[in-house]
């Protein structure tokens, strides 16, 4: 266990509580993952509002980039500790420490293939991490005042795949029963029961979103959307699994950080919200949008035969047909719903990807790393 190092690069259940307003947010919240793809961005949102510090806690694995910081890394409100949410000694001092008003916790294996081939690294993070925060959460509240107390939030953020797979029709909700398929979407499920199991149990004012998928700029290519746009421009074969017909609703990663603001400063302990980009596209429909913004973009690579380069292999184990999420309940509480088109969204992710030629070498020799 180390110390702490800032890099510059029982309470019963709570039936209702003072909501956060959206314009005095928490003096200090603690980020796990900021580093990441949807922690990055929801860190520099954060430090865009007023009276608002980040600490921002990652571990640095290979989903974690600073290089996606380095537009804040100087910010006066800003922190980064680079520490394993495993360790519950370093949390509680962390804790002891920074004082937070909030937690966002967003710190996660998340690649379901890789979940597949090693599902024990999904087991530490995404469970016996999220029960160390857990518990050194509810320790710190117990030990606020009566106001810290009543403003103090645990935001959990999740998925939708705990949810399993959908028909054709229907979308899931907050109701809908969890049913996951790989070791990665059951990490996820039994973070999620632990969280909801924190506030029935101790009172801790803890919150669950499950979001849809998620794309935008510094995703690593390991998913879909950088993936398939840096095969093309490779001239690769753009891999596709099964018959390329499953079908995903697709949320700007913009928007997921602005309905995670929402949910954090005005939403309700104990609940749950469902984020979703009301955008359903099969695989190959996006593959087919990738390499249409890139034409635009690039005239000059026009010449491509992109469906020749489209290869359908052998099916992902427990693949999920359908995801799609009802955002109902979060328009209606909160107010939120996705500003980003999705034609505009990809447009502008990809432009990004061929503009940052930079952070895509580094990320792709490990360089990022320091490998």
């Amino acid at each position: 266990m180390g110390d702490l190092k800032s890099h510059s690069t029982a309470a019963s259940p709570l039936t209702s509580s003072k909501r956060l307003k959206a314009d005095s947010p928490p003096q200090t919240i603690l980020v796990t993952g900021g580093a990441g793809f949807i922690g990055s961005h929801f860190v520099r949102l954060a430090l865009g509002k007023p009276h608002t510090r980040v600490v921002n806690v990652d571990a640095l694995t290979y989903a974690g980039n600073l290089d996606n910081l380095a537009d804040v890394a100087d910010h006066a409100n800003y922190r980064f500790i680079r520490a394993d949410i495993c360790d519950g000694e370093l949390l509680g001092k962390l804790f002891a420490e920074e004082c937070p008003t909030a937690v966002v916790h967003l710190a996660a294996e998340s690649h379901v293939d890789k979940s597949i081939a090693a599902p024990d690294d999904f087991i530490r993070t995404n469970v016996v991490g999220t029960t160390q925060l857990l518990k050194c959460s509810l320790s710190h509240w117990e030990h606020l005042n009566d106001s810290a107390r009543e403003s103090f939030r645990f935001l959990h953020v999740s998925t939708d795949e705990v949810f399993g797979s959908l028909r054709p029709t229907g979308k899931f909700s907050e109701a809908s029963p969890y049913h996951p398929s790989s070791p990665y979407s059951a990490s996820k499920a039994a973070a999620d029961h632990l969280t909801r199991a924190f506030f029935v149990t101790y009172g801790l004012p803890t919150i669950i979103s499950n979001c849809s998928n998620n794309y935008g700029p510094n995703q690593l290519p390991e998913k879909l959307v950088p993936l398939m746009t840096l095969q093309a421009l490779a001239g690769k074969m753009l891999p596709l699994f099964g018959d390329g017909q499953n079908v995903r609703d697709w949320l700007h990663v913009e928007d997921h950080c602005a309905a995670l603001w929402q949910i954090l400063t005005l939403g309700t302990p104990g609940e749950d919200y469902c984020v979703g980009g009301n955008c359903e596209k099969r695989n190959l429909e996006v593959v087919h949008a990738i390499c249409t913004a890139i034409n635009e973009l690039r005239p000059e690579l026009a010449h491509r035969p992109w469906g020749a380069l489209v290869e359908f292999v052998a099916d992902r184990p427990g693949h999920d047909r359908r995801y799609a999420v009802d955002t109902t309940k979060i328009t209606r509480e909160l107010g939120w719903r996705p500003q980003v088109a999705f034609e505009s969204g990809l447009r502008s992710t990809v432009a990004w990807y061929l503009d940052n030629s930079n952070w895509v070498e580094r990320v792709l020799s490990g360089v990022y790393r320091r490998e």
